[in-house]
């Protein structure tokens, strides 16, 4: 296979280094010779003389020097990532082969309310015809997801899409649509608007509310729906990033909430909430399958056939 390889890429990994990764990420981390060098070990002169070698290795300058230290050109950039993710994926590979028995560690990133309402039937398939299969579940708001994916510490994102798409530097993402979720307003048992017949949203605007992050789908979906109703979105009494504390915040007598409906399911049939019949109702929310376009990662192989894609 490396046969198959251009020239000049036969060329540029022969000289290179993983030491040479590393020194390139120490660097940005730093911001100096000096900082990269106290990390490393290494003397100034020796990793400037390293620094060298990298740069004659890509054939173009990497980093830029000024009195304030060192910072990465646009292909400097493109080499940093390019050097973080082989890092990365060097230490998981470690990790794989050193484990007893060999495993394929599956690391996957999601939302709180795709990891609790949909994940465990996703990894009941994934585990259930390869004992040799672990996996690593990462919940956490997506625009952190996004960058742990883009870091190369995570194979997978199974997420609601941010507004904007992120491209790192020489790096693209590739997303396959899964399903739409939909979302559900919910109010504590006895509350007015629960024992409405229909209720709009300049209504609701008058209510308490539990709000999730400025950053989530959720949020953005209900700012819009107030915006196109005429009124202010109300300010949260309480923010909270877990659908599951808020259904148990709204629960509590709080105030309302619009939450995943796969995360309220059980609150309802228990009665510990009601959910208020709203008009227009929030629109559903995409969710997919988020991963690094290149290189290829066969653990993904596994995911996307337990996700049913082909």
């Amino acid at each position: 296979m490396a046969d198959d390889l251009p020239t000049d890429i036969r060329r540029l990994v022969a000289r290179l280094r993983f030491r040479h990764l590393q020194l390139l990420v120490a660097l940005r981390e730093g911001g100096s010779l000096r900082a990269a060098a106290a990390v490393l070990n290494l003397t100034q002169p020796a990793l400037s003389k390293a620094l060298g070698e990298v740069e004659g290795a890509f054939g173009c300058q990497l980093f830029v020097r000024s009195a304030r230290g060192l910072a990465p050109t646009p292909r400097g950039e493109i080499a940093v990532r390019g050097a973080a993710l082989l890092l990365a994926e060097l230490a998981h590979v470690g990790a794989e082969t050193s484990a007893e028995p060999a495993v394929t560690l599956l690391r996957i990133g999601a939302p709180p309310f795709v990891a609790q309402g949909h994940l465990p039937e996703v990894f009941t398939r994934l585990l259930a015809d390869d004992s040799r299969v672990r996996v690593q579940l990462q919940e956490e708001r997506v625009p952190l997801l996004m960058q742990s994916l883009l870091d190369g510490r995570l194979d997978a994102l199974i997420t609601s899409l941010p507004p904007e798409m992120p491209e790192a530097a020489g790096q693209a993402l590739r997303y396959e649509r899964l399903f739409e979720a939909d979302f559900a307003v919910i109010a504590p048992p006895g509350h007015p608007l629960a024992r409405a017949r229909q209720v709009d949203w300049p209504r609701l605007a008058g209510a308490r509310w539990i709000m999730p992050a400025r950053s989530s789908m959720v949020r953005r979906m209900m700012e819009e729906v107030f915006r196109r109703a005429g009124v202010v979105t109300p300010v949260p009494v309480i923010e909270s990033t877990s659908p599951v504390t808020n259904v148990r915040l709204v629960a509590a007598g709080l105030g309302l909430s619009a939450v995943p409906e796969a995360t309220v399911r059980s609150a309802l049939s228990l009665g510990l909430v009601k959910r208020v019949r709203v008009r227009p109702a929030i629109p559903p929310g995409p969710v997919a399958l988020v991963y690094r376009a290149a290189p290829d990662n066969p653990r993904l192989v596994l995911l996307r056939e337990a996700l049913g894609l082909r």
